[in-house]
């Protein structure tokens, strides 16, 4: 996945500090759909997704002058979005269900399939722990490397790539009953 240079994500937070509002808005546009994608993946659900992204956008505008440069600005909006995806699964009731799978093209079948499997893995991918189900979204629905992995979750790039093994093989024991 590309992401744009973090210097114009710093130029963008300057001028949003300075009074730019457009600045901020095109953060939001840069940003707003692989939040909204890793937030449907933590939480199963659209709507909750929808709500925990724009109130990430909101703490990260209200914080903005927290922000260190020196670090990447998707890392520190990732942190305000992950620590909001945990307190909606906090605020959970157990017997939350998950939502229905998005539609898919193809035919009848093909589209029963595709959400049955699609079905599967979020209802797998919510069985994970937070810590495993964030290495697996991050990369392989949003596409990070290890070290940007790392970045965004304030750990050392070993540390990622030791929880995304493990959370494969659990994801293997829940889709493919691997035994370990």
């Amino acid at each position: 996945m590309y992401f744009p240079s973090e210097q114009d994500d710093a130029t963008l937070v300057t001028r949003t500090l300075a009074g730019d509002q457009d600045a901020f808005e095109a953060l939001v546009q840069r940003y707003q759909k692989v939040l909204f994608t890793v937030a449907l993946r933590m939480l199963g659900n659209p709507d909750d997704a929808k709500d925990a992204t724009q109130t990430a956008f909101v703490r990260a505008y209200e914080r903005l002058s927290t922000f260190d440069a020196q670090y990447r600005f998707f890392s520190w909006i990732y942190r305000i979005l992950m620590n909001e995806c945990l307190n909606v699964l906090r605020g959970r009731r157990p017997e939350d269900e998950l939502s229905p799978a998005l539609a898919t093209v193809g035919g009848p079948f093909e589209a029963a399939m595709s959400s049955e499997r699609r079905t599967q893995i979020q209802a797998a991918l919510l069985r994970l722990t937070p810590d495993h189900r964030a290495v697996v979204v991050l990369r392989h629905f949003v596409g990070l490397s290890y070290d940007e992995m790392g970045d965004a979750l304030g750990v050392p790039s070993k540390t990622v790539k030791s929880r995304l093994h493990s959370a494969r093989q659990r994801l293997g024991e829940l889709l493919l009953g691997w035994r370990a």
